[in-house]
């Protein structure tokens, strides 16, 4: 369709996880390979693809907001709606004015076998399968930033946290063989990419469906030439495994950057909220990474306001993570979500409350950060830069995931260059002096 005459424009908007960002930009590319031109999503387009997120009542809030923004700015625009949200709630996106098309998790791969036309629908068309049938494995990485790639390597999940909708969104764990996942990473590589971030629901969880393991995994993508450093994103506790943390203490490529959910400091909040780990057993694998790795950077999520939760349960948390030798925490106030067991539950925690406790951690989370980039300071670390500028600055990442800044020097974009961290810049990053 947008192959012949004047090619068609169109615009995509990404809402939530890394994982959404992987996704989307592997459709964006389909898009491409069909004779489409792709724009800004403040530009004006043909075509607008959100992808959505349903983590939270804020994000299908979000999507709404970006409908109207399309409406009013470009009201004979075809819009598609896919992804998570379109998945759980599509009726309810149907009834957004000016909504053309919405895909569920299953059909958002194959969005341009619904694109007949580009003209305005006077009621939208709903592809959406029941999340049972969802089987199958679509292979996604980004390359918007051509310092780094998110490779997508497991989907769904098989865990029944009270809280979540993910597992109906995006339906039963699932993968690719290794074997596959390292031939993508050989493209990514070819395209001169350097840096990957393992993206998935649960990627702990990884090979079920291939009889395979995570660590299998790391193992072999640290074999494929050109890749010069592997991030992994998410991983739950229970997951990380003490020959993954053993391993990576002694790897060349996988960053020493964990990112670990907790969700609360309480284990009588952990319990309800279904989660398949205790603090005690999250405090042995913090443990675990700083005897290995000290220098590691480790953050943390964490839910605030979660049905039932007492200010003395809420206390327990924050000192718990007071006390834990963690270098950042990620703050989310508990958003209910339909059909999910937390939804039913009594004693709410009222709106005001979890928003003073949110602020309170927020803050603590702060000072952490602050405490781990001084630590830091003196040392000599090797940066990724990236393409972006501001104020004649350019910023980068530590193999530690400490972000630096520098003055801005083309030449260095996408190279690895080896630093001194010297300070404490204005804008709360690191300053370097070049090696």
């Amino acid at each position: 369709m947008g192959s012949s005459g004047e090619s068609k424009k169109v615009a995509f908007h990404t809402l939530g996880c890394k994982l959404n960002f992987s996704e989307t930009s592997t459709i964006s590319r389909n898009f491409k390979s069909k004779g489409f031109d792709v724009v800004e999503f403040n530009s004006d387009a043909d075509i607008y693809v959100i992808n959505t997120c349903s983590v939270t009542e804020q994000a299908d809030k979000k999507c709404r907001q970006a409908i109207t923004k399309i409406q009013n700015k470009n009201p004979e625009a075809f819009i598609a709606v896919v992804g998570c949200y379109a998945q759980l709630k599509p009726e309810e996106i149907a009834k957004n004015l000016g909504v053309d098309l919405v895909l569920g998790t299953k059909e958002k791969f194959t969005i341009l076998e619904h694109l007949n036309d580009l003209r305005k629908k006077e009621v939208p068309e709903i592809y959406s399968c029941e999340i049972e049938e969802v089987d199958s494995f679509d292979s996604s990485h980004s390359e918007a930033d051509r310092t780094r790639s998110f490779l997508k390597v497991q989907d769904g999940c098989d865990y029944s946290c009270s809280y979540c909708t993910i597992p109906l969104a995006r339906g039963k764990s699932r993968n690719k063989r290794i074997s596959d996942l390292v031939k993508e990473t050989f493209l990514i590589a070819k395209s001169g990419i350097k840096e990957i971030i393992l993206t998935g629901v649960n990627i702990g969880d990884f090979g079920k469906s291939t009889n395979e393991t995570f660590f299998d995994l790391i193992k072999a993508l640290e074999e494929v030439k050109g890749i010069e450093r592997i991030r992994i994103s998410s991983i739950e506790p229970n997951l990380l495994k003490d020959e993954i943390i053993e391993y990576i203490a002694n790897s060349k490529k996988i960053q020493h950057h964990f990112h670990i959910p907790l969700q609360s400091g309480c284990n009588k909040i952990l319990a309800k909220m279904q989660r398949r780990y205790n603090r005690e057993l999250f405090k042995s694998r913090i443990d675990k990474i700083r005897s290995l790795i000290p220098e590691a950077f480790i953050g943390i999520d964490v839910i605030v306001g979660f049905p039932g939760e007492t200010k003395e349960d809420y206390e327990e948390t924050y000192q718990f993570l007071n006390n834990l030798d963690a270098s950042f925490f990620h703050v989310f106030s508990y958003s209910e979500r339909p059909n999910t067991k937390s939804a039913n539950f009594e004693n709410k925690v009222p709106k005001n409350i979890i928003t003073k406790r949110s602020k309170k951690l927020q803050e603590l989370a702060n000072s952490k950060q602050l405490e781990f980039y001084k630590q830091n300071i003196g040392y000599e670390a090797e940066v990724l830069f990236e393409a972006y500028k501001r104020n004649n600055l350019m910023f980068g990442f530590t193999g530690n995931y400490v972000k630096v800044e520098a003055p801005y020097d083309k030449s260095l974009v996408g190279k690895i260059q080896k630093v001194t961290l010297t300070s404490l810049s204005d804008n709360g990053n690191l300053n370097v002096k070049m090696r």
